[in-house]
């Protein structure tokens, strides 16, 4: 490793499952990089969803993960593993396994995307998760294209905003659930074409309204529990229900016989345990069909706040407040 690279590191430990109390500033040796993977610099990382239920000891990283929260960062490549097609300097913003609440973090060199053009890096340090997230489910799992009726909930948040402005810039109609009348009026400004608060709304009763009882072909959803039946309810004809995560329960009862009759597909996937393959496919067509229109502006990586690393507790308690509009991101 270059000898610019310290032999010790910061990064955010853990003194075991609880709330943003348990996370602390801690030392560790700096990880070396192996084949086909690279060692980054970071300077920006995003805060997830999955990294709160890992926090609280709900979601164990995969084998062979680093046990350090953090899936996505931003930074300068610092050290290069044998067969990595990348240089020391590269600015490069890369979808990690964890580690990324780190002053340097490893990452395979198929995971990580140039810095689009005109970014900074924390506006980098918000892309990995949310977009190869929304581009896995929404374009190849759930088959989104033009024409399309799309619906996302929680269209504030950094999934939301992401998947709201890519479904837009495809020439789909979108339709969204947010908690405040102010997130669904930023979710119109992203390019919804409807936004509904949950919170005075039925969903499923709007958008029956709004198309004429056709429903939609397409719905991205993370909450799951009551939500289940409504979305099934909310589907056209052979329509598709992706399912990313459970927030409000993985147990659901719904009426088998309307997804028969409407012919729907009801699948989901998760992303941190899928193959270093099966996330160089979807990076290579994000840098085809997505960096494009960031590098535009057309589609914007929405930051709510910037906290410094060592304030990573008062992160953890903004995120989960549930106020934040996009992404809240950690600056290294």
């Amino acid at each position: 490793m270059p000898g610019e690279i310290p032999e010790n590191m910061r990064f955010v430990g853990l003194t075991g499952p609880g709330g943003p109390e348990v996370l602390e500033i801690r030392t560790m040796p700096t990880p070396v990089p192996r084949e086909h993977e690279v060692v980054i610099k970071v300077a920006a990382a995003g805060i997830n969803r999955p990294d709160i239920l890992q926090r609280q000891g709900k979601y164990p990283p995969p084998p062979g993960a680093s046990p350090v929260l953090g899936l996505e960062v931003a930074g300068v490549v610092a050290a290069v593993g044998k067969g990595a097609a990348l240089k020391v300097g590269d600015a490069v913003c890369a979808l990690v396994p964890g580690g990324g609440y780190a002053e340097y973090c490893l990452a395979p060199a198929a995971h990580c995307l140039s810095v689009p053009r005109g970014l900074s890096m924390l506006q980098a340090g918000g892309i990995p998760e949310t977009f190869f997230t929304v581009w896995a489910n929404v374009f190849q799992i759930g088959g989104l294209k033009r024409g399309d009726l799309f619906l996302v909930h929680g269209g504030a948040g950094g999934i939301g905003t992401t998947a709201i402005q890519l479904a837009h810039a495809s020439g789909a109609q979108v339709f969204t659930t947010a908690g405040t009348d102010e997130k669904c009026a930023t979710c119109v400004a992203l390019g919804a074409d409807h936004a509904f608060n949950y919170k005075t709304q039925t969903f499923a009763e709007e958008i029956k309204r709004i198309t004429d009882g056709r429903g939609v072909d397409v719905i991205l959803d993370m909450v799951a529990g009551d939500y289940a039946q409504e979305n099934v309810n909310s589907l056209a004809m052979r329509g598709r229900l992706v399912q990313i995560a459970v927030q409000q329960g993985a147990n659901v009862t719904v009426n088998l016989a309307k997804i028969m009759q409407k012919r729907l597909i009801i699948t989901g996937s998760t992303l941190r345990p899928r193959s270093i393959e099966e996330k160089a496919t979807i990076a290579q067509e994000l840098k085809a069909r997505a960096w494009p229109l960031l590098e535009s502006g057309e589609v914007k990586v929405i930051i709510d706040k910037t906290v410094p690393f060592e304030k990573v507790r008062e992160a953890h308690e903004y995120f989960e407040h549930g106020t934040h509009i996009g992404k809240v991101i950690l600056e290294i």
